[in-house]
Parts: structure tokens; C-alpha cells; sequence
């Protein structure tokens, strides 16, 4: 049977980015063989500029998120095989080719893709978190988790799983799903050649609150899983350690201003130094993909800042967590 690939798109209020992704899919080389947008009650005008394109557009009666939206346009895709991306992705010209040949030559296994190293919009923090979430997800063959921005899955596997789960926290819904199909013994592999560029439009508090918000769900959703040490894309184990290493950097740096003393200054090169023997592979991917420039600012912003937000985000998750269980007992 030859490939009929269907293109999800869940949307809600994305009017800042829907025509720019609806525009790339429908100048790609190769077609899907549809596109379905379906719009989780929207406030603004995204409706409006859906309409404009030649895509099936579904709209939900009633708010139910990403995952609900998804189910649905799956529910009523024609195609023998779902490609999920988001409303702020970007497809490449070639992506849409890269999914359906993907799926063509592992129909029984779910695909992956990721962003590109470079953000759709090329500032600083925008692009510092794109490489950090290509390199974090492209970087083992067969992940923990697939996100959902940029995967490919059989029709037929993507019924028989159940879907996205529709009762779960407000995101990482994407990886209860994925670990639910690694349970049942599904084998999820990632296609570096399938990337999709990433609107972020991020500053320096968007990217924190991000760091903060998704560690606060994963760190909640880890407890419950019994799984908090596990490498795990995004949340890798390069990351737990940076946020361990910068958390004694900024110890020792209080005490070196209370007490100057040579022994904390030492403690803290000593840190860092081992802190970034680490990461090394990341901090390279910085300094590949943009400039020297560039490199030394990611690498001081990802080990002494961003592991502060993540920090605040996990102990905001454990009380979530402890709460929530309360409730339940």
C-alpha cells in the first residue's frame, strides 16, 4: 500500500504562527495527502486564518488540549500513516518527504524527528534552546520519548495505543504517550533527517519560564513514575548533573563573597570544570552551529542561569506532586 500521509496540527490561539506553518507545509515539494487543523476553541482570529488554506479544519465544541485535538484529527484522518507537528513548527522543504520515506521503511515502528539547531526565529535564547532540544532528543537512536512536534506513526498503532492521553497535565503528554507505547512493546526509533524549525520568540524570561514550567510537570510526573534519575531526552542526565554542579558554583560563590577564601574559588573551578567535561557534547553542538561568540554565552547562560530556573521548576514540581498524591489518598 503506498503512503498517504496525514498532517495533525493541533491549534489554540496561534494566529502569530498558523499561516507561517500552514504556508510551508502547502510549498513543500512533496505534498501530504492532507493536512488537518483541528482548533481547540480558539479566541482569536486563528479560525480566520485556517480558512484561508486548502487543509481540513475541525473545530472542538468544548477546550479539551493538545492531546484531545490530536485524537480527533487523528480520528478523522484518511491517511495510512499520522505526521504530528505543531502549529509553531516550521516544516523544511524536504521534511514531509523524509516522514513519509521514514515510515515506508519502518511501518511498524513510531518515527521521530526533532527541531532544527537553529531556531525559525534566530535570536540568542530562541536558538539556544532549539539546539539544546535537537541535540537532547537526536541524540540516541532509540529515545525514551518521542515529542510530539515532529513524530510519525502508523494509523493502525496509533488506534490500537489508545492515543494521546486526554486527562493528564497540562504538557509532557507526549511522553506518558511514549511510554506507554515502549510498555507495550512498541520500539520508537528517531530520523535525524525529519526536523521542522520552531517559532520560540523566546527572551530571557520566556526561556526560564519554559525551563521552570516543564521541569515543574516532569519533575511531577517522574515521582509518580518512579523514574527521576532516568535519561530521558530533554531531561537527560547531562542536564540533572548541570543543574547539581550549578547549584554548588552558586554555594561556593556565596561563601567565597561572605569568607574570600582561595579553597572556595578552587571549589568552584573545580565544579565547573567537571560540570562542562560533562556536557561537553552539547557545549560543542553550541559551538557548531553558531558562532565562538555564541558558544561562550550558551555555555555560561546553560551552566550558571538556566539550571536556576530548572532547580526552582523541580521543587515546584515535587510540591505539586506531594499535593496532588494528597488528594488522592
Amino acid at each position: 500500500m503506498s503512503t498517504r500521509l496525514s498532517v495533525i496540527i493541533p491549534n489554540h490561539n496561534g494566529s502569530t504562527f498558523v499561516e507561517t506553518c500552514l504556508k510551508a507545509l502547502f510549498s513543500v515539494r512533496h505534498q501530504p495527502f492532507e493536512v488537518i487543523v483541528v482548533d481547540d476553541c480558539s479566541t482569536d482570529n486563528s479560525v480566520e486564518l485556517i480558512s484561508k488554506f486548502p487543509c481540513r479544519l475541525i473545530r472542538l465544541e468544548k477546550q479539551g488540549g493538545a492531546s484531545r485535538a490530536r485524537n480527533t484529527g487523528a480520528r478523522n484522518s484518511l491517511g495510512n500513516a499520522l505526521f504530528f507537528i505543531d502549529v509553531d513548527c516550521v516544516v523544511q522543504d524536504d521534511t514531509v518527504l523524509h516522514a513519509t520515506n521514514a515510515y515506508e521503511n519502518n511501518r511498524d515502528l513510531v518515527i521521530g524527528g526533532s527541531y532544527t539547531p537553529i531556531a525559525f526565529d534566530d535570536t540568542f535564547f530562541s536558538t539556544f534552546q532549539s539546539i539544546f532540544i535537537n541535540y537532547s532528543e537526536l541524540r540516541s537512536l532509540e529515545p525514551d520519548y518521542i515529542a510530539g512536534h515532529a513524530m510519525v506513526i502508523g494509523r493502525d498503532v496509533f488506534e490500537k495505543s489508545g492515543g494521546f492521553p486526554e486527562d493528564f497535565a497540562p504538557i509532557i503528554e507526549d511522553v506518558e504517550f511514549s511510554h506507554r507505547l515502549r510498555r507495550s512493546g512498541q520500539r520508537l526509533i528517531m530520523d535525524s533527517a525529519i526536523l521542522v524549525k520552531h517559532i520560540f520568540n523566546y527572551d530571557l524570561g520566556k526561556s526560564l519560564g519554559n525551563a521552570f514550567r516543564k521541569s515543574k510537570y516532569w519533575i511531577a510526573y517522574s515521582m509518580g513514575n518512579r523514574d527521576l534519575t532516568a535519561d530521558s531526552g530533554t531531561a537527560s542526565v547531562e542536564l540533572k548533573f548541570n543543574v547539581f554542579c550549578s547549584s554548588l558554583i552558586w554555594f561556593f560563590s556565596l561563601c567565597l563573597v561572605i569568607a574570600p577564601a582561595t579553597f572556595f574559588l578552587a571549589c568552584i573551578v573545580v565544579v565547573l570544570t567537571i560540570d562542562l567535561a560533562v556536557n561537553r557534547s552539547l557545549i560543542r553542538a553550541f559551538f557548531r552551529e553558531k558562532d565562538r561568540a555564541f558558544g561562550i554565552k550558551a555555555t555560561l547562560y546553560y551552566s550558571l542561569v538556566y539550571p536556576l530556573a530548572v532547580a526552582a521548576g523541580g521543587a515546584a514540581g515535587m510540591a505539586y506532586y506531594l499535593q496532588s498524591h494528597r488528594k488522592t489518598v
